[in-house]
This record gives C-alpha cells, structure tokens and sequence, in this order.
C-alpha cells in the first residue's frame, strides 16, 4: 500500500502512495495525483516542506487534515464559487483505486480536471510573513502602497489580493496585479481578485468566530473547457494560511501560529543550511506540530478528524 516512516510507533505518517500497478501521475510537495482519464485523485500525504524542501519526516494525520479540512471549506463556499470536488468516498472512485481504501479514506478526493491558472490568488488581512518584508523595504506589498507605521502583524486598513507567481521550485515570487495580467489577461485577474476577497471575507469571518485569526491564505483556480473559473487544490488549510489564535494575538512581532512556523522556528534554532541534506525533526517537534494542525481543525470544523 503505502511507504510508511515507522519512527513514530503510534501513527506512523504516510509519506509515499504506492498503490500496486498504479503510478503518480505527478508528485507535488504534498500531494500525490492519479490521472484517471477525465478525473484526478488527489492524495494528501503527511509529508511536510519548509523552506522549499520537503522534510526527512512527516506529520502523522496531516494529509487527512488538509484533506478533511479543504472538504469543509469547498462545501461551505459553494455558493460563492464552484469547486473540482467530484467525490471523497473512496467506493465511487475509478477502478483499481477502489481496492485501496485503508490508504485512501480521509486524506484523498476525486477531483474534475481544469487547466490551472498560472498564478496563486492571495489575500492578506494582516502584514506578515514576505508582505511584511516588502513592506519594510519599500512601504508597499506587491504594488499596494500601505499607510507608514504599520507594525509586524498590524491589521490592514482593509484586506488586500496579492497575486504570485507559482514556482516549480524555490520560493513564490510576489508580483503586481498589474503584472498578473499581463500572465493571465486582466479581465481573468479582475475576475479571480473578486474570488478571492469573497472567499477570504467568509473564511475569516467563520474563523473569528472559533476565535481564531486568518491572517491571510492563497487559493487556486482552475478553468474549466467554457472558460469558468473554478477553486481547486487545498483551500484555507494549515498549509496554504496563517491561523493565529485571537486569545494571544499581539502585534508588533510574529505571532503564534496553527501551521508549521513551529517546524521552521525548529530549523532556524538548529542552524540548519536550507541545503540538502535534509534533516529529520525529532519526536516532540513533530507531536506538537500535529497537534496545532489537529486543534484548527477541530476549532474550525467542530468536529473529530474521520
């Protein structure tokens, strides 16, 4: 079935889909893709990447979160946008996948192909992570001029789309909207910028009210043969957002955080070169990385991981 890391007894992580006969059609950091003819099945697994590598461990349950979790949010913003999601019951998935449930159940969806749109939509609520850097060096995020003052995590006057290019590998590089269009043409880019601010505003609205902070996120689209633009990937996870329980939240410096900045402030602390090789994290980083993208979940949801 499944490559497994045994090194944590309790719930070993999946790190590779083997599925006997069957080959990834690609491997992202993350996912593994089948192409199924007209269909993809996409699979989380629990593998995790900071600094633009993918890590020596993995994250028990972490796939079944970004896959669980992205299920909640396609449902609950359906009426905003359409979505790819064709099914995450296993039992309706082409064959051979269907002999594969034990390995399938929870981390995976059978999804509608598109053409993905070359660009990541990002919408930024607060100032940080690269907007806060650029906004240090120039007083703007991707072209948006920003009042002077603004502080390490400071709430935005109001919630701004900053666009980026998506790297095969290597960092994102943040571009203009101006610049998107130039990519995509800018009737699409208007299009997707009104996506995703309607998708932000009811994601961080829904997240406020499990008292936690969506910070920002960034989301993907992809269109369909007449042209619709429609969300596909992963939406608001651990993975693709900056969750911040509200409680602690104190601008002025970064912030606590529900994603895997425990893993890279781990990385930093131990020096590490950002340079193959890669390291391996010890026990107790992976447990309480676990366990902050198993408390969004949960917060978010209301309910137990499946």
């Amino acid at each position: 079935m499944g490559k497994e890391d045994t090194r944590l007894p309790f719930a070993a992580p999946l790190l590779e889909t083997r599925l006997d006969g069957l080959t990834p059609h690609r491997q992202g950091k993350v996912r593994d893709l089948f192409d199924c003819g007209d269909t993809l099945v996409l699979v989380a697994t629990d593998r995790i990447s900071a600094f633009d590598y993918v890590l020596g461990s993995g994250i028990p349950d972490k796939g079944k979160v970004l896959t669980q979790l992205s299920a909640f949010w396609f449902n609950r913003t359906q009426s905003l946008v359409d979505n790819h999601v064709l099914s995450l019951d296993v039992g309706e998935y082409p064959e051979p996948l269907r002999h594969y449930s034990a390995t399938l159940n929870g981390r995976s969806m059978l999804v509608r192909k598109t053409n993905p749109v070359p660009i990541e939509c990002v919408a930024r609520g607060y100032l940080s992570g690269s907007g806060w850097k650029e906004y240090v060096a120039t007083g703007q995020v991707c072209g948006i001029p920003l009042p002077s003052g603004l502080r390490e995590s400071d709430r935005l006057p109001e919630p701004i789309f900053t666009p980026a290019t998506k790297a095969t590998s290597g960092h994102d590089i943040n571009i203009s909207e101006s610049d998107a269009g130039r990519l995509i043409g800018p009737d699409l880019v208007r299009r997707l910028r009104e996506l995703t601010m309607r998708l932000y505003g009811a994601g961080s609205r829904h997240a406020e009210s499990c008292g936690i902070i969506l910070a920002d996120t960034k989301f993907e689209f992809g269109l369909l043969p007449n042209g619709e633009a429609i969300l596909i990937d992963e939406v608001m996870t651990p993975d693709s957002s900056r969750y911040w329980p509200r409680a602690q939240y104190a601008p002025g410096g970064p912030q606590p955080s529900f994603d895997k900045q425990y893993v890279r402030d781990y990385l930093e602390q131990i020096r590490w070169n950002k340079q193959p090789p890669v390291p391996a994290l010890p026990d107790d980083v992976v447990l309480r990385t676990r366990d902050k993208y198993l408390e969004a979940f949960r917060r978010l949801t209301g309910s137990e991981l499946q």
